[in-house]
Formats: C-alpha cells, structure tokens, sequence
C-alpha cells in the first residue's frame, strides 16, 4: 500500500523532470558566477518545491479533462482524491516560496513571478493554446530565480542562456500538445530545439571553442533519433517528447560548458542526465 501510494505520488509529480530543474538551476547559478553552496541548496530545493506543486496543480486541473481522454492517470483511476492533490499543490508553491525567501527580497519577487505563471498555466492551458508559451516562460523565470540567488542581479550572460533555454521548451510543448491526441504533430517546432547553441556560441569566448563544440555534438547526437523519427508514418510523440525533456540537461550543459571546463561541472550533468533517463524508465515524463 506505501509502495503504490508513493508512485503515485511520483506520477503526479512526475519526478523524472525534476532533475531538468536542477540543471537549469546549476547553469544559471555557474553563469552567475557560483558563489556559497548553502544558497545553492536553497535555490535546487525552492526550484524543486516550485515545479513539484505545478505538476499537483496540473493534475488537479486537468481532472475532467482526463477523465475522458486519460484515464489512466491517478485522479480518474482513483487512486488518490482530487482535493488531496489541490493540497500538496498548493504546499509545494508555499515551501517553495518560503525557500525563496530566505534567499532575499528579489529572488522572492522573482519566486512570485514564477508561480504565478505556474498557476496561470496549470488553470489555461486545456483552454487556451498560446498557455503553452507559460511553460517557456516558467524555465526563463526559473533562470532568472537562479541568477538573483547567486548574484543579486541577472546577467546578459544568464538572460541568453534563459531565452535559448525557453524557446526549446516552447518546441518541445508545441509538440507535447499533440500527445493525447490523433492529429499528426507539426515538424515547425523542431526548428525551436536548435536554439540553445545560439547563445552557447555567442558567448564562447576564444580558444574555448573545443568544450562548446564537444557539448553541441552530443546535444545533437541525442536528438537526431527522436528528431527522425518524426518522419516516419506514425510519429511516437510521447517517446519524442519523452526524450526531448532529457535533452533538457544537455541544453542547459552546453550554455556552461565553455565557462566551467572541469571534470566536476561535466560530472554533474553527467550524473543529471542519468538519473534523468533511469527515472523516466519508472516513472511516465508526461
């Protein structure tokens, strides 16, 4: 009962993400310059609470909508009420708002700004298609929360990295709204998820060109198969889309790979983008 009662839990929040949050978070907190661990502990467990109550919120949303289109989800299945779902929503956007607080005034306004594109999302986007861009708009924020953290202010450096960062999220939702549904997903988007290197390029500064490249090789790597596979007769798009959102760490990757050129900083993505694809083998990315 504990076991079922946990994944459950795990489904709603879909935890095979969260480490799409923390890689953001990372990105921004190197690009900003590092700085003490203990802010960046605050910074990954707000971000963390942030995104686990949207995806509550979510769900608790959505309850009618799947209903008749996904009933395999925990609400319509019964396997945990709607108003139990409301609740840890809304505590996971209080803890993660009190966590932002602690980090000083303007990442709590940017904190705020951020949630509220959560809940704008999570109550609009079965309703109105351009909602869809909240969601770009939720991993733009969550850089700038990243940088105010760490450095007080928001660099050019972090506001590129952010934007790039954002439009791929924008691709990889303009496809995701095709998932539930019968309708052939438009291929336009893909040319969103190229966006990252942009600003990976611009700011690689002389003579770290080998880092960039490196990173831009295997981002591109990872995303030619799902990429092709939009051209075959039944396109998989929740596979795609699946493997799409763990190409997020590598996006965020190559925005720090010419900056931060140790061992440790590619560990960590590394280790990101691992555990990334080992959660989504447990628990559904979508």
């Amino acid at each position: 009962m504990a076991a079922a009662r946990l994944r459950t839990l795990l489904v709603l929040g879909r935890v095979s993400n969260l480490p799409t949050v923390w890689s953001n978070c990372l990105a921004a907190w190197l690009l900003a310059g590092g700085g003490e661990g203990w802010r960046l502990a605050l910074l990954l467990a707000s971000g963390s609470c942030l995104y686990l109550g949207g995806m509550f919120l979510n769900d608790a949303c959505d309850a009618e909508f799947d209903r008749r289109q996904r009933q395999e989800r925990p609400i319509p299945s019964g396997l945990i009420s709607r108003g139990a779902v409301w609740a840890c929503g809304v505590a996971g956007l209080v803890a993660g708002l009190l966590l932002a607080a602690l980090l000083g005034v303007w990442p709590l306004g940017c904190a705020l700004a951020l949630t509220a594109a959560i809940v704008a999302y999570d109550v609009w986007h079965k309703r109105n298609a351009f909602a869809l861009g909240l969601v770009a708009v939720c991993r733009f924020l969550l850089y700038a929360l990243a940088g105010l953290a760490t450095a007080g202010t928001v660099s050019h450096r972090v506001l590129a990295a952010a934007a790039g960062v954002a439009v791929y999220v924008l691709g990889i939702s303009l496809l995701a709204r095709h998932e539930s549904g019968t309708s052939r997903p438009p291929r336009w988007p893909l040319l969103l998820l190229a966006v990252p290197m942009v600003p990976a390029l611009c700011y690689t500064s002389t003579g770290a060109w080998g880092p960039t490249v490196l990173a831009i090789v295997l981002f591109t790597a990872w995303l030619a198969p799902a990429l092709r596979s939009m051209w075959t007769p039944a396109p998989q798009t929740g596979w795609v889309v699946s493997r799409l959102l763990a190409g997020l760490v590598l996006a965020d990757w190559l925005q720090v790979a010419a900056l931060a050129q140790s061992w440790p900083c590619a560990a960590a993505y590394a280790a990101l983008f691992g555990l990334t694809l080992l959660l989504q083998r447990r628990v559904p990315a979508t």
